[in-house]
């Protein structure tokens, strides 16, 4: 398995469209963090949509430990959660729900009908989205003194580092947030200054 280092992503909800046969397919697409945040936002919906006959879902998280799901909500197996999956994984993104509502129109589509219209509303919502790239990051916290101030600002500058919290006193402690594809480079850079300490 080959090092992870940004991916793909939305920062915003988008909603895409499809029609056929008078059957509406409203594709709600949101950026997502973990499981549960996911479960809250699909209860929401449900409420929200409750006169509809389907929700169907798919999500891909975590792009360092991937975890995906989807699911048909009572259409023909394969032919909801799964093409709108299969869209997450051809645009690529990570850490993204996908919710497709269907309003049944009173004609059947049949498997493939089916297929296609959860895909093309699936792929509305994206491409009414903006893709942008996020990069992985990890946390470090340097803990020094005084007088080693401006060797650790330095490394911060240089690397461009996120300070997240900082304290300075006699004793001095800041935490970092580092992009982890510098990560190595940073950590041996602290390394290299004496009496600091790493966490």
């Amino acid at each position: 398995m080959e090092e992870v280092y940004s991916y793909k992503t939305i920062i915003k909800p988008s909603e895409g469209l499809y029609k056929e046969k008078g059957s509406k397919f409203i594709a709600l697409l949101y950026p997502v963090n973990s499981e549960e945040q996911f479960k809250d936002l699909y209860s929401e919906i449900k409420k929200e949509y409750h006169d509809a006959r389907h929700h169907c879902l798919a999500y891909r998280l975590n792009p360092e430990k991937e975890t995906v799901r989807s699911s048909d909500d009572g259409e023909p197996s394969g032919t909801a959660g799964k093409p709108m999956l299969n869209q997450l994984y051809s645009y690529e993104l990570f850490n993204v729900a996908v919710i497709v509502i269907r309003y049944f129109g009173g004609t059947k589509l049949g498997v493939s009908g089916l297929i296609n219209a959860y895909k093309q509303a699936a792929i509305d919502a994206v491409e009414n989205n903006k893709i942008v790239i996020k990069h992985l990051t990890r946390h470090l916290t340097v803990e020094f003194s005084y007088p080693l101030m401006n060797e650790v600002m330095r490394v911060i500058k240089e690397e461009k580092l996120k300070i997240k919290d900082q304290i300075f006193e006699m004793d001095c402690m800041v935490h970092l947030e580092i992009k982890k594809s510098a990560y190595k480079r940073v950590l041996n850079r602290f390394k290299k200054i004496r009496d600091l300490k790493v966490k």
